[in-house]
């Protein structure tokens, strides 16, 4: 989508540090598979297996796990594992269950014609492992302990509990029970909440617990990507998952940092890599807002609406998921702008108890809404992809 604005006006475009980073070619992806991180590559470490289980993250996340399959798929075969052998789980987390067509934009039509894909139920079939030593009840789905052979693909991106995302995070929350998350998610962050934030890795308590369950859960290989602004692979790390992830979660720092914009009348932030998710883009967006407030347009083009959360979603007007939603959005913003030709009311719930949504179908009728605020002159800051973008500031972030 191009956004065109008002000659007059002062624009700025904020992009992320690592947005036009070249995509991985297959000869690279291939020597990332050879050369994993703390492990065996994935050929040593199948032979002999009789179960395989490959984990992979669902639409709430831009991991293109269609490409890097091919990878896996050709390691397992040199170790002789069969296709019977093979099933494939949606970590899936407390998200609502995927269709075929979900699991088709995920992994290609091959592996649905070839391969078994189940949905992780959070409710029900998991296996209790025990308890981490800061008290999560560890309860992994049943099919994925069933199996001798663990594999994990997903994307390194930042994350406003765990720092990043990817890792371990493929077991707990993606393949563990409802009450494993939620102890993880709620008690947890209750209990250290300065330790958590948007690209916060060292001390982060959240973090360290899912590396335990990981660890009792016994994932075997991790494969992790970091991507661009048009959600392409740039860099892959595999091996060892939590080894490879703390590899990651380097780069990864410095490829999502943005420098932010100050005292803007307007801030647009688009949701493009968690498009399903566009509830985490505002808040990239707000810091930029001048100190007596202008307006924030979200750009959230998903048909398919805000993603189903057990843990956070609202179920009815009396019914919600167990967790606190974030708090309402501050004073900062004096409108809030959503453009979407796909109105979803239920879905705004996830912004907070804010006082009302201005809905727009088309960038016409935005700019018709902003020009009537702000006349000739505005300053603009505009965010790619606030979903995956941050802000380093002086070693904290946010």
């Amino acid at each position: 989508m191009e956004l065109d604005f008002p000659a007059s006006w002062s624009t700025y475009f904020c992009p992320m540090k690592g947005g036009e980073r070249k995509k991985l070619t297959r000869k690279e992806m291939e020597e990332v598979f050879q050369n994993p991180i703390g492990s065996k590559p994935i050929q040593e470490l199948a032979r002999g297996k009789k179960e395989v289980v490959i984990l992979f993250d669902d639409l709430a996340r831009p991991t293109p796990v269609y490409e890097v399959l091919p990878f896996v798929l050709r390691e397992l075969e040199k170790a002789g594992i069969s296709d019977r052998q093979i099933r494939f789980i949606a970590a899936l987390g407390a998200h609502g269950a995927h269709t075929a067509n979900d699991f088709r934009k995920k992994l290609g039509q091959e592996v649905l014609d070839r391969f078994h894909v189940y949905n992780h139920n959070p409710f029900n079939y998991c296996t209790y492992l025990g308890k981490t030593s800061r008290g999560t009840p560890v309860s992994v789905n049943r099919e994925v302990m069933a199996c001798d052979l663990k594999i994990g693909i997903g994307c390194i991106v930042p994350h406003s509990f765990s720092g990043f995302g990817g890792g371990g995070k493929m077991i707990l929350p993606g393949v563990a029970h409802i009450d494993s998350i939620a102890y993880n998610h709620g008690t947890i962050v209750k209990e250290h909440p300065d330790c958590v934030g948007v690209g916060k890795i060292e001390g982060n308590i959240p973090r360290l617990d899912i590396e335990e369950a990981t660890r009792m859960a016994g994932l075997d290989m991790k494969i992790d990507a970091i991507i661009n602004l048009r959600g392409e692979i740039t860099s892959l790390f595999a091996g060892d998952p939590i080894l490879e992830h703390r590899e990651g979660m380097k780069l990864a720092g410095e490829v999502y940092a943005t420098i932010p914009a100050k005292n803007m009348d307007i801030v647009v932030v688009n949701s493009y890599s968690k498009p399903n998710e566009c509830a985490i883009a505002p808040f990239i967006g707000i810091p930029s807002l001048k100190e007596d407030g202008g307006d924030l347009v979200i750009i959230a083009n998903e048909p398919a609406g805000q993603v189903v959360h057990y843990l956070f979603g609202e179920f009815g007007r009396s019914a919600e998921g167990g967790l606190q939603l974030p708090q309402p959005l501050p004073t900062q913003v004096k409108r809030f702008i959503v453009l979407s030709p796909f109105k979803d009311h239920v879905g705004a719930y996830f912004f907070g108890k804010i006082p009302s949504i201005l809905w727009a179908k088309t960038w016409a009728e935005v700019l018709d809404l902003l020009k009537a605020e702000w006349g000739s002159r505005a300053n603009v800051a505009v965010y790619p992809d606030a979903t995956i973008q941050y802000f380093k500031m002086g070693g904290r972030e946010r």
